[in-house]
């Protein structure tokens, strides 16, 4: 089985306060997605595909931003329009989540369009992202909580992109606010946390972030679309690097999504003779467990791989076929 995480692809910062429309399915490589600007209407919003516009558009500062050059990236500031729809909007976060105000609504999508071009791209700089979260804080923290955690219209964060797009830089700024809620999910029921397994940590320090994620969030989440957890995940897309390090923070190897399988039924299914040996290795790990059509591990499992599992059961008396 092939899982596929749903993110939005060129969704609409504006229409996010109020706005909730179609997801987009990207199969697996949640990293190619990225938010839009507001008032455009993209053909990847339907259809999973980038529009024409989409390089085009992630070399654009926000139509808000200050506009800066890649080389002077820690130049930039929040524009004032920014500043004083975010001044306006700390003055009335208590009543922002119930009220039907279109003027607040307004502001609040004004904010999210100018926070999503800064902080949700493939090439969002750590330095701009850095003097948006000062700013923030400054004017009030309750107003840095509710920036941090801004939903678009499919329910992506700002730390659901950069973890999309590897960008460790900035999933660090975020958690280090100590204010990000880790265990939001989008429309699909998917968190940052999530979607570690398709991130590629290049370096010690992305990959602390990851471990990181991994410790702070809810590693057996499962997704609404399917049910599959962040191992499953892992194990569908051969991350062994990251499968062992789900692994090493709890996740649970024995969970089931919808349909009744497992991490190691997914492993089964792959011919992934490897993984398999990871997963049985973890204590605990059931093989025995079946899924909706009567299928087990070792019923999914061919050659090599059902050998293993009957060497597993043999070392293993309480387990039975």
């Amino acid at each position: 089985m092939c899982y596929e995480t749903t993110s939005s692809e060129d969704t609409s910062c504006e229409d996010s306060a109020s706005d909730g429309d179609s997801d987009t399915e990207t199969e697996g490589r949640a990293g190619d997605v990225e938010p839009q600007q507001a008032g455009r209407e993209s053909k990847g919003a339907s259809s999973g595909e980038k529009s024409e516009d989409d390089d085009d558009d992630e070399q654009e500062a926000s139509a808000g931003a200050a506009p800066c050059s890649q080389h002077q990236a820690h130049r930039c500031k929040p524009s004032e329009d920014f500043l004083a729809a975010c001044q306006l909007l700390s003055e009335h976060l208590p009543e922002i989540r119930s009220t039907s105000n279109k003027h607040l609504q307004h502001v609040l999508g004004s904010i999210s369009q100018e926070w999503f071009q800064v902080s949700s791209h493939k090439t969002s700089s750590p330095e701009v992202v850095a003097e948006y979260l000062e700013v923030l804080g400054d004017i009030q923290p309750q107003l840095l909580e509710t920036v941090v955690n801004l939903p678009d219209r499919n329910g992506n964060t700002a730390l659901h992109y950069s973890v999309s797009h590897s960008n460790f830089p900035v999933a660090k700024l975020l958690l280090d606010t100590g204010m990000c809620c880790l265990d939001l999910q989008n429309r699909a029921g998917y968190t940052a946390v999530m979607l570690t397994p398709l991130a590629v940590p290049e370096t010690r320090q992305d990959m602390e972030v990851v471990m990181r994620l991994l410790k702070e969030g809810d590693v057996n989440l499962r997704a609404a679309q399917g049910g599959q957890t962040a191992l499953m995940l892992g194990v569908s897309h051969d991350r062994d690097d990251m499968v062992r390090a789900l692994l090493s923070c709890q996740a649970d190897v024995n969970l089931q999504d919808e349909e009744g399988s497992t991490a190691l039924m997914v492993a089964c299914r792959q011919g992934n003779a490897d993984m398999v040996r990871l997963l049985l290795a973890q204590p605990g790990c059931q093989v025995t467990l079946t899924d909706k059509g009567g299928n087990s591990a070792l019923s999914l499992a061919h050659g090599d791989i059902a050998a293993l599992l009957r060497a597993h059961v043999e070392l293993s008396p309480s387990l039975s076929f």
